[in-house]
């Protein structure tokens, strides 16, 4: 039997002006802006909110959007969106490709913002069918770590609201038209640090003469990769990405000083510290081993936390997107490496929350992508921050049921 959420999520979505969403996610992926410079994004979205009915706030943390749309007694449910685009150039080759020189929309968060519009208009134009309050957050600064916090900090809770639950959702490669849910951890916490070598700079044509930098670098970027390699156990999961080396200015000057951005995932706080002191050991061992004339600088950057559903928040809203989609379209993939600063608004653990995945890739590309098993083709086929990333318009419009079914699985149905 079909639960009340998902008849009424079904009838608010039936007629969905599809078109008119894929125009606006179209404009949205035109025009990328990287972190805290959102401000069309969010003049798009919060013009949107207020043509709802929703009081709407922009300029909270920085570039972030707030909704509130109150209804009558009920809970207070909280849909979230993040807004920001990377440094990336595009070369999907689409004809609304960006047109921002080096910035694209390759994270899939101008489907984030194009769901959360529709859902948040669908939801408002059905308030007869529901009560509560639905707080609705356009978030700023995603792919930097600082948004979710930044607006926390700018009293997100004390100005509208502290909600009883927090939705959010995620676009990932995989054949479109699946809902991956997971009931406890699902994203892993990642760490940012980068190393300053110094050496003793000089002429190329004497070598002796100095402490060369860019050969230690060399060394690190090597050892480092027994940290995961050689110290973790082989069922403790965890990355270490080397995303950036950096030295020297020509052909025959042997530079003073060496960079090295690593990136860091574990699904544990013990493994991360772990990873850290090993880090840090190497670092200061290779550079001894040198004669580097100081020790390195060590810096830790953005930090996200582990992303940990509430078990029976997520099979709520995992049942009724079951219920929608129909059966198979949902199951639990395990935990992802990727990582999310959707939990600072979580407030450490205080509020409830459900976040799942919406897998984006056209079947046309994942039928031509190379491989027999799920696991070859999903490495095969553009993932988030690829240059080619290019989700299937297809999904823009289940994208807005889950949303909408989601929030009504939690509010108080009529």
């Amino acid at each position: 039997m079909t639960s009340a959420a998902a008849r009424t999520a079904l009838d608010l979505t039936s007629d969905l002006p599809v078109t008119r969403w894929e125009d606006f996610y179209r404009d949205l992926h035109r025009h990328p802006e990287l972190s805290l410079r959102e401000h069309r994004t969010a003049g798009t979205l919060a013009g949107r909110l207020r043509g709802s009915g929703f009081e709407t706030v922009e300029g909270v943390g920085g570039t972030g959007v707030v909704g509130r749309l109150a209804n009558g007694d009920g809970p207070t449910v909280l849909l979230r969106a993040d807004m920001d685009a990377l440094p990336v150039q595009e070369a999907t080759g689409l004809p609304y490709a960006s047109e921002a020189d080096g910035v694209m929309h390759a994270c899939g968060h101008d489907l984030h913002v194009t769901w959360l519009t529709g859902a948040a208009e669908a939801l408002a134009a059905g308030r007869e069918t529901w009560r509560g309050t639905l707080l609705v957050v356009g978030q700023p600064a995603e792919e930097t770590g600082q948004g979710a916090a930044r607006m926390v900090a700018d009293g997100l809770y004390e100005r509208f609201g502290r909600p009883d639950v927090l939705l959010g959702q995620h676009a990932t490669p995989g054949l479109a038209g699946l809902y991956p849910h997971a009931p406890g951890l699902i994203m892993s916490a990642a760490t940012d640090v980068d190393i300053v070598v110094h050496g003793r700079g000089g002429h190329g044509s004497r070598p002796e003469a100095t402490v060369d930098p860019v050969v230690t670098a060399a060394y690190l970027v090597t050892r480092l990769q027994t940290v995961v390699s050689r110290e973790l156990a082989a069922g403790e999961s965890a990355v270490l990405t080397v995303g950036r080396i950096e030295a020297g200015t020509r052909h025959n000057i042997i530079p003073s000083e060496a960079r090295i951005s690593l990136n860091l995932r574990s699904q544990s706080e013990e493994v991360r510290q772990r990873m850290l002191a090993a880090i840090r050991r190497i670092a200061h061992g290779e550079c001894l081993a040198a004669g580097c004339p100081r020790e390195p600088d060590i810096i830790l950057g953005n930090t996200f936390p582990v992303t940990v559903n509430d078990a029976p928040t997520d099979a709520t809203v995992a049942a009724v997107h079951g219920e929608v989609f129909g059966a198979g379209t949902v199951f639990d993939p395990g935990p992802a490496m990727g990582s999310e600063d959707f939990p600072a608004l979580a407030l450490d653990g205080a509020i409830p929350y459900s976040y799942w995945f919406v897998t984006t890739t056209p079947a046309e590309v994942w039928d031509k992508a190379p491989g027999d098993t799920l696991p070859e083709k999903f490495a095969a086929v553009p993932s988030n921050h690829s240059p080619h990333f290019a989700p299937a318009l297809s999904v823009i419009a289940p994208g807005v049921q889950t949303l909408v079914s989601g929030a009504l699985a939690l509010l108080s149905v009529a």
